[in-house]
């Protein structure tokens, strides 16, 4: 194996809980994230040849798995702009003010949440991933949780 097959090894070895988890808000649940996952890894490590270094390997193999989990979702129709990936929580009913609050953001601004939050990704992979600006995601993400803390606060003075 040459070297970037080990890098994308090493990868899908050190974040596979990472990925499973945010591909499970795109695809609807864990078990389908796996295989989403697992194609994703397999179609990297395939086309490793045409990653040039222009970014991260990370930023580039999520490219590929969320579009994967994409194709996954749609079977067979026409796949999304990652931009507009419909996301949400998996188990909506552990929290249903959150999941609800989640559904009110736009689907990019729900992406970039769970890119941060449930895949850990820091705010330069996140850009790569969604192929915008830093600062747009670290606008995007401050939105977002000024949108759900207004939200969640609301939820709660009419509980």
């Amino acid at each position: 194996m040459d070297e970037l097959g080990e890098e994308i090894e090493r990868l899908y070895r050190g974040r596979y809980v990472g990925f499973r988890n945010a591909v499970a808000t795109v695809s609807g649940d864990y078990e389908s994230a796996r295989d989403a996952v697992q194609e994703g890894f397999a179609r990297a490590f395939r086309s490793r040849a045409q990653f040039r270094g222009e970014g991260s390997l990370e930023g580039w193999v999520w490219r590929i798995v969320l579009r994967a989990a994409l194709e996954q979702r749609k079977s067979g129709a026409a796949v999304l702009p990652l931009g507009e990936v419909e996301a949400g929580l998996v188990e909506p009913e552990r929290d249903p003010a959150l999941a609800e609050s989640l559904l009110e953001l736009s689907p990019r601004r729900r992406l970039m949440v769970f890119l941060r939050y449930f895949a850990d990704l820091d705010y330069a992979t996140i850009a790569e991933v969604c192929e915008v600006d830093e600062g747009t995601v670290a606008a995007t993400l401050a939105q977002a949780r000024t949108a759900l803390a207004q939200r969640l606060i609301r939820e709660e003075v009419q509980s």
